[in-house]
């Protein structure tokens, strides 16, 4: 016979000597535990059995509870009531579905009758097993179903404009995940939006709020209109020029705001986001940084990394709040550079931080491409974490203005890694 647990319940009459030397003659385990503590004690502690053991004195619901507890330990065992003249305690027992011994103990028919309840409770833990796979399988399932709605919401292609370059690298810590990026045109097409943002925590609840502030600011942002906001200019004298695209980027990020603040506060999901509104003719970019690590703005001569500070708080935290905006020039040979904190947050299998100052070090110099950047970074924060898991999810996208003006289908215009 195969080894068999037997848990002996010790707090009621002792089991029969002779039942008692049937089990030593067989290939059992038996341990002895109360009524008590296997109601009581800490569930890692509870011993792990095929076959319990009691008296048919023994309350026959305490037993059931006893029973409950063990089984979400690993597995109910099954309960084996002994008695030799209590037959009335025994058939309430019985009607309770416990199995049972009466006199004589001969070893050979304990030996057949724990034997089958050995290979019962292990039937149970195997169907158990399998219909725990069954629901991993059902929910991995539709955690890709979730994964591939959430890449609709990706951007399939990206609008590259003349003489520019976008390169992405997308890598969520799960099948879902909490960062997106999108890039699309505003304006009639006369300015470009990029908008990169990290919804905290990571997960299926995460996705759900990244779908929704991802539709509210494109949404928003494309049904603006035309509509100029007059801001201060850079030619001196206090005189004011317009700034096209400045009123959608603030309506998309403060409506954003708003909706997810009067909606969605208790929930208490909220998203950094920088948002930028490029024009692609002169280089000029006016954004909004709410509460994200500032992007790098990389000199196509090699100067110190400029980063694009924040001008107002994460989205979905304060309700009323005031954005400003930030302006930056992007020249000929310059690369913007906007991630996620899935970057400077990697970690090593020893739990340090990849780190800003490592960034800015892996930045030093002129880029070459956008391509080249996303690359380096990503190859960087591959070799940091190692085989350690990744914590976090990882965004980068880089926007790069080559010197030699390039058309939106040459080499290198508009990639994406998506890993």
């Amino acid at each position: 016979m195969p080894s068999t647990t037997v848990i002996i319940l010790d707090e009621y009459p002792p089991p029969p000597a002779e039942l008692l030397d049937a089990l030593r003659l067989m290939d059992t385990e038996p341990v002895s535990r109360t009524l008590s503590q296997l109601l009581h004690d800490r569930p890692q502690t509870l011993p792990v059995a095929d076959v319990l053991l009691a008296p048919a004195e023994a309350d026959g619901e305490s037993v059931r509870a006893a029973v409950r507890r063990l089984r979400r330990r690993a597995g109910a065992p099954i309960v084996v009531v002994w008695t030799v003249a209590a037959f009335t305690a025994l058939e309430e027992h019985v009607r309770l579905g416990h199995d049972y011994l009466v006199p004589p103990f001969l070893p050979a028919l304990v030996g057949a009758r724990l034997h089958s309840c050995s290979e019962r409770a292990g039937l149970g833990r195997t169907l158990r097993e399998a219909d725990a796979r069954a629901e991993l399988m059902g929910y991995e399932k539709e955690l890709e179903i979730g994964r591939e709605i959430q890449a609709g919401f990706l951007p399939e292609s990206l609008p590259v404009p003349d003489g520019w370059e976008i390169d992405v690298c997308f890598r969520p810590a799960r099948q879902v995940a909490g960062d997106f990026y999108d890039v699309f045109e505003l304006s009639r097409g006369r300015r470009l939006a990029v908008v990169v943002a990290d919804v905290c925590d990571k997960g299926v609840g995460a996705a759900l709020f990244m779908a929704l502030i991802r539709s509210l600011l494109r949404h928003t942002a494309e049904n603006s209109g035309l509509q100029h906001l007059m801001a201060a200019g850079r030619t001196g004298g206090g005189r004011r020029t317009p700034v096209v695209g400045a009123t959608p980027l603030l309506n998309a990020v403060t409506a954003t705001n708003g909706y997810l603040t009067r909606n969605h506060l208790r929930q208490g999901y909220f998203a950094t986001l920088f948002f930028g509104v490029l024009d692609p003719l002169t280089g000029s970019l006016v954004y909004i940084n709410g509460g994200h690590n500032p992007p790098l703005l990389l000199s196509g001569s090699g100067d110190v990394p400029v980063p694009l500070n924040v001008t107002g708080p994460a989205v979905g935290v304060l309700p009323d709040c005031v954005y400003t905006l930030g302006y930056a020039q992007v020249n000929p040979g310059d690369t913007l550079f906007v991630f996620t904190d899935g970057v400077p947050e990697a970690r090593c299998p020893d739990g340090a931080f990849l780190g800003d100052a490592r960034v800015l070090e892996l930045l030093a110099g002129p880029p070459v491409s956008g391509k080249d950047t996303v690359e380096r970074m990503d190859r960087a924060v591959r070799e940091h974490t190692g085989a350690a898991e990744q914590h976090d999810d990882v965004t980068m996208l880089a926007l790069h203005r080559p010197r030699a003006a390039r058309g939106p289908h040459a080499d290198g215009a508009g990639r994406k890694v998506v890993a």
